[in-house]
């Protein structure tokens, strides 16, 4: 039998919880602006279902939403060029992860890592869309038919899943329906870590807001973060490979590089020996270069709220055009009347 034929087409998407930092431009937001154009159809969203599988402030929830909107278009994504949207408003998300929970087995569920680091000790107080939310995650992917799926490093098990969901409902139905989509890994600072602990993820939840730069700040606040970050004593190597065990000075070079699109060894050939009295302020003069303007950019979007809201509410319609019918054809295959 003739294996279907897939459309190239990327689909990923961010929570607006808590604002977006530098983490979520490196390891997602830019490659989604270099994949965009190309050989792939491009399908963007900011995902506020997941973010409600914690209690979100509804009138914050609204703004995280079009902030992350506003982050994605000032960092250079078109939203004629690819589909832009929140994921509550196209339906089919949701519809789609109800026949995914009851494709996907509870054992998969338990080793889902990001449960366990969310949960704790307390995961029996919890919220079932905190468990079940992978389903739903492996829906916004297969809504579409997507074949790729750029992602951070900790989220490779959440399209491994993905990936396990659409086999076994093409088995369980003898059907070649939903692709087995790829996750998409690469380049430096594919996750950043915390600028006053290199052993920790830069997160948008820190104690202090040191530890992060937020897409929001501006150029001298840039700057102040980068030249006040955590390192250690001693100088830059003559090899990549002699960072390891130092993970603040890792953490800087790997910025550095994905600022500057070279590589980490690259960064060290040009500063090998080079103190940190050299090397933290021409990072702080990259960054305010590459980071200031999209700041910038994003004041000026959210200062139109109700420009966001038409462009989401438009990018909504565009990716209903391709999720209903693919909802239509699900419903068929599982012998549900009525779509």
């Amino acid at each position: 039998m003739t294996k279907p034929s897939f459309t190239p087409r990327v689909f990923s998407g961010i929570k607006p919880s808590g604002g977006l930092h530098l983490g979520n431009y490196l390891g997602a937001i830019k490659r989604f602006v270099q994949m965009q154009g190309g050989e792939f159809e491009t399908i963007y969203c900011v995902v506020d279902l997941h973010a409600i599988t914690v209690w979100q402030n509804p009138a914050e929830l609204r703004d995280g939403t079009r902030e992350v909107a506003a982050g994605f278009i000032a960092s250079g994504i078109d939203p004629e060029t690819s589909i832009l949207f929140n994921q509550s408003q196209v339906p089919e998300h949701a519809e789609l992860a109800w026949i995914f929970n009851c494709v996907a087995r509870v054992g998969w569920m338990n080793r889902m890592t990001q449960f366990k680091d969310k949960a704790g000790a307390n995961a029996e107080a919890v919220s079932l869309g905190l468990y079940a939310y992978p389903a739903l995650m492996a829906a916004d992917i297969l809504i579409y038919h997507a074949t790729h799926v750029p992602v951070g490093e900790d989220q490779k098990q959440h399209v491994e899943l993905t990936r396990d969901i659409a086999a076994k409902f093409n088995h369980d139905f003898k059907v070649d329906f939903f692709p087995l989509s790829e996750p998409v890994i690469g380049g430096p600072a594919t996750r950043v870590m915390n600028l006053r602990d290199g052993t920790k993820k830069m997160s948008k939840s820190g104690e202090s807001d040191m530890e992060r730069i937020n897409m929001t700040d501006d150029a001298d606040s840039i700057a102040k973060k980068f030249r006040k970050a955590k390192t250690d004593p001693a100088p830059l190597p003559d090899t990549f490979e002699a960072l390891e065990g130092r993970p603040e000075a890792r953490n800087l070079v790997d910025i550095y590089a994905a600022l500057a699109d070279i590589t980490p060894e690259e960064v060290i050939a040009q500063y090998a020996g080079a103190g940190w009295g050299v090397f933290k302020p021409a990072l702080a003069d990259l960054a305010v270069d590459k980071l200031a303007p999209i700041s910038t950019e994003m004041a000026r979007l959210m200062a139109d709220k109700a420009e966001i809201d038409r462009i989401l509410a438009r990018g909504a319609e565009r990716a209903r055009d391709i999720a209903a019918p693919i909802l239509r054809q699900t419903y068929d295959i599982v012998g549900l009347l009525g779509k």
